[in-house]
């Protein structure tokens, strides 16, 4: 049966007059009458960044949550085991808090419960809070991870200024820097590492290449760089931070980094103080994001207490801590959350060792969002075989 337009309006109109409590209830969960334990699984170094909001929440809310326990797992394990307790139907995780890789295989396994739209009524209205780029980033999280900390990430070059005394301002200046000093630049694997990821995202646009979105039809210059800049590399760490340690002891001078890989290791004393860094010419920000994540099977009460945290958590005041010392440079994912609102250890840090240079390249590069899932797995496939497996 068709309906009128004007039957459509009237039909409006008429749930306009319906009292909003009643919406409201209608797609809203019920918080416990009792408080609740949760268990809180990261897979993403984030707890660095939002542990004590959420323990901030737990005191906030005495009655609803009695206890929270944090546990931390590499990501490739997590979405494994999530999947083996949902199949015995005893589910010990209650939320998860994750970059894109787990979130990615947990979608792909139909692990997660669907946030967007289903429960945005216990959500604060996301479009108007979050900056720009978290907002984009939200997206490849398909309604199943809402984003809880944000950071343009990179690619950057970081370098120590005592031995590279001409830095390189192109990309192509990069290949001659490496292969004039062999084994003095070095890279992490880009799917153990977010520099090494930054860099292999970052490069088609750094290079002008056909499709920066396709790693398939569109990164002809970018595979071809590649294969050229390995000749020149000794070998590729499976972690930033063991790439770190060679920079910060001297084994290496330059290497590819990101606002808080910059910022965080020197603070901790990895890297020295005086480590520099620079960008490349046509240089775009590849952004990155920890998400919030439900697994399927929660108690429909532990999800009403959930939604609750989540919302606690993207107030300015708890975004505020996510600045912790640049591990995550800036951090905060919600606009109006300037360092001053930082605790003062963290407003030290970064007055110390942040960069007054990275307000600028924030307000004045383009930020790109990182690609689709199934294309980063393609991505990380090729890098693999087509450069890394090459003998130089």
């Amino acid at each position: 049966m068709r309906i009128s337009r004007r039957q459509a309006i009237g039909g409006l109109a008429a749930v306009a007059t319906l009292p909003a409590t009643r919406l409201f209830a209608q797609s809203r969960l019920a918080l416990p009458t009792s408080p609740v334990a949760l268990n809180v699984a990261d897979v993403a170094g984030n707890l660095a960044l939002t542990q004590t909001a959420i323990e901030n929440y737990a005191k906030a809310k005495p009655e609803l949550v009695s206890k929270i326990t944090f546990t931390k797992a590499p990501a490739p394990e997590l979405p494994g085991k999530i999947k083996a307790q949902q199949a015995a139907n005893r589910l010990d995780i209650d939320l998860v808090l994750t970059g894109t890789d787990a979130l990615s295989a947990g979608i792909a396994q139909d692990l997660w419960v669907k946030l967007l739209p289903d429960h945005s009524s216990s959500l604060p209205d996301l479009a108007s809070i979050y900056l720009e780029p978290a907002h984009r980033m939200l997206s490849l999280g398909k309604n199943f991870g809402v984003v809880v900390t944000y950071y343009p990430s990179g690619p950057l070059l970081e370098y120590m200024p005592d031995r590279v005394k001409t830095v390189p301002t192109t990309a192509e200046e990069l290949l001659a820097w490496a292969k004039e000093n062999p084994n003095k630049f070095l890279y992490a694997r880009p799917a153990n590492s977010g520099p090494g990821r930054t860099f292999l995202m970052g490069l088609p646009y750094l290079l002008g290449d056909a499709d920066p979105r396709d790693p398939v039809k569109g990164w002809d210059k970018t595979w071809a760089y590649l294969k050229e800049l390995h000749k020149h590399i000794e070998y590729y760490p499976t972690g930033t931070g063991a790439l770190m340690k060679e920079l910060g002891e001297g084994t290496r001078d330059m290497t590819v980094s990101t606002t808080g890989w910059d910022i965080n290791p020197r603070v901790l004393g990895v890297v020295p103080k005086e480590a520099a860094v620079s960008t490349l010419k046509g240089f775009h920000w590849v952004a990155d994001a920890h998400y919030m994540c439900v697994p399927k099977g929660i108690a429909d009460e532990k999800l009403a207490v959930l939604l609750d945290m989540m919302s606690f958590l993207l107030t300015p005041e708890q975004q505020a801590f996510t600045y912790d010392q640049g591990y995550f440079y800036p951090g905060p994912a919600v606009k109006d959350v300037p360092i001053t609102m930082a605790p003062q250890e963290s407003q030290d840090a970064i007055a110390e060792f942040g960069r007054k240079e990275y307000v600028d390249w924030i307000a004045n590069n383009p930020v790109e969002i990182p690609l689709e899932p199934s294309s980063m797995v393609v991505a990380f496939r090729r890098w693999d075989e087509e450069v890394a497996a090459k003998k130089s």
